[in-house]
């Protein structure tokens, strides 16, 4: 069942149940038993222990601790603890309070998110949860649903770090151009100043990122997206009470009246210090000789460092809490071991399904789902100037069903060095500018992707609710990537491609107008 059209059954059968029933955790355990089952040849014993083993590897890879996932556990539990005691300290209420009286309107409440969501784009995994934190606040004070949050985050994540060569992304990719433009005897340009050519050619980052926008500014709120924001503007509920919500607090804490915006700033700056600091210094531990920032961040420790930063981020929370409890006496300070337990529970259903996602991503890689959709491109034949577009397709597909934007670029970006060598290589840079594209809109559409998992936990929305509301826009900017992948096609210039991806955002920005009932309405509201 390796290798062949078999393979694509399990990941398409969890995304289907998804759909269907919108019950996670159900979905994705479909998709791991009937991947055990095909690895088996159907026999039950075997389908038990290939299960046992890929929930095995999740915390012990090659003999030793898998130190990826269980750092990134270990970080999501310390970030609970310390929203709860940020929450506790009073820091959230008074952000919120101080940002209401700066940020006026609904609109800059998502731009704020938006805004910040470029900003920090060291690490996809690190922007959304950071990104979640600051602008939590700012959104739930204006009525944006958390859903809304999610698609903003989520949307400035990987489309950052996919283009910013200073980036956990950025030096991963820069290494696997290396790597294929000296296989190809390519010496007219370096790995870092082909990864800044490609930047232009990837027709789906400039619509993700600037429909966000369009959608602040102009109310673009279509599908799903629609109901969660009118529920949120109308009935005042930012997400279903009824679903599970990631990151949300379960039962109320007490929360301190002389909170002040620092308590919640410091231990948010003290995360993001701690988290690059701990990049750089494993990143250049990891570098042999004088290395310089690329070389860091290509050699760098990201959930390592993601635990640091958690830990001094949490230090920090901690001393602030026990300011407020024994200092200003704004807080009980038995409540410490409640706050520990809330917080950590918060985090518990983004874990699960962290769980299940990271099964069933090992059982697809065994079936070998990506090299398969890998092989089908190679065996077709087309006209090679609409190679992009091809592996564009391709490359969405491969990573909405394996659930990995970096697996995919691994598979598929030495695949695109092929062909283009061995056809034309002056395509190279556009067909592996595609590959990225579609990685991440794949990624972006995937519900078993753990940066889609992240966002939600990030915003504290329900993940079902994330997948679909986002799903439309992601459609929208993959249909505006095609459209330039085509005119590449015929025309076999990149800019050309990129000009009328400008041209269709234009139009896209001109004919959503937002409604003026319920503007005026809506503004009177958030006082």
């Amino acid at each position: 069942m390796e290798n062949t059209i078999y393979s694509i059954l399990p990941p398409l059968l969890a995304i289907v149940m998804v759909v269907a029933t919108r019950k996670v955790l159900l979905s994705l355990a479909t998709g791991i038993v009937t991947s055990a089952l095909l690895l088996a040849q159907f026999s039950i014993g075997e389908a038990l222990s290939i299960m046992a083993d890929a929930v095995k590897a999740i915390f012990i890879s090659d003999g030793a601790l898998n130190t990826w996932n269980v750092y990134i556990i270990i970080f999501l539990l310390l970030l609970g603890i310390i929203t709860a005691f940020i929450s506790i300290s009073g820091g959230s209420r008074a952000f919120g309070d101080w940002a209401m009286k700066r940020v006026k309107t609904r609109a800059g409440a998502q731009i704020v998110g938006a805004v910040l969501g470029i900003i920090i784009f060291i690490d996809d995994y690190f922007n959304a949860l950071a990104v979640g934190q600051v602008s939590r606040p700012i959104t739930d004070r204006h009525k944006v649903s958390r859903a809304k949050l999610a698609y903003i985050i989520d949307s400035t994540s990987a489309p950052v770090c996919v283009i910013s060569p200073v980036s956990s992304w950025g030096a991963y990719i820069i290494a696997l151009i290396s790597t294929i433009l000296a296989a190809h005897g390519v010496t007219e340009y370096s790995a870092l100043s082909a990864f800044i050519q490609m930047v232009p050619m990837n027709y789906y980052v400039w619509p993700t990122l600037i429909i966000v926008f369009i959608v602040a500014l102009r109310k673009m709120d279509i599908g799903p997206m629609k109901a969660h924001e009118e529920r949120a503007q109308k009935e005042g509920q930012l997400y279903n009470p009824n679903k599970t919500i990631p990151g949300e607090l379960k039962n109320p804490l007490p929360i301190s009246s002389k909170g002040s915006v620092g308590d919640l700033v410091l231990p948010i700056i003290a995360l993001i210090v701690g988290t690059v600091g701990a990049m750089f210094w494993t990143g250049s531990q990891a570098s042999e000789g004088t290395a310089s920032i690329l070389k860091i961040f290509e050699n760098t420790d990201v959930t390592k460092s993601l635990l640091l930063g958690g830990l001094f981020g949490l230090f920090v929370t901690l001393a602030m809490f026990v300011r407020q409890a024994v200092v200003l006496r704004g807080v009980p300070a038995n409540i410490f071991t409640k706050g520990m337990v809330e917080g950590i529970k918060s985090m518990l259903p983004a874990i699960y399904i962290l769980l299940f996602a990271w099964a069933l991503v090992d059982l697809i890689g065994r079936l070998e789902t990506g090299a398969y959709l890998a092989g089908v491109v190679e065996k077709t034949n087309f006209n090679i100037s609409f190679l992009p577009l091809v592996l564009f397709v391709v490359a969405g597909i491969m990573a909405f069903s394996t659930g990995t934007s970096w697996g995919s670029f691994g598979i598929l970006l030495p695949i695109a060095g092929d062909i283009a060598a061995s056809a034309d290589i002056s395509i190279l840079l556009p067909a592996m500018a595609a590959v990225l594209a579609g990685a991440v809109f794949g990624d972006h559409c995937s519900p078993i992707s753990d940066t889609t998992i992240l966002s939600s936990t990030g915003a504290g929305s329900n993940h079902i609710d994330h997948v679909m509301t986002q799903l439309p826009y992601a459609l929208i900017s993959a249909g505006i990537a095609v459209a330039g992948y085509i005119v590449f096609g015929i025309t076999g210039s990149s800019i050309a491609g990129l000009i009328l991806v400008i041209i269709i955002l234009g139009i896209l920005f001109f004919i959503s107008k937002p409604k003026q009932k319920g503007v005026q309405k809506n503004a009177a509201t958030i006082k």
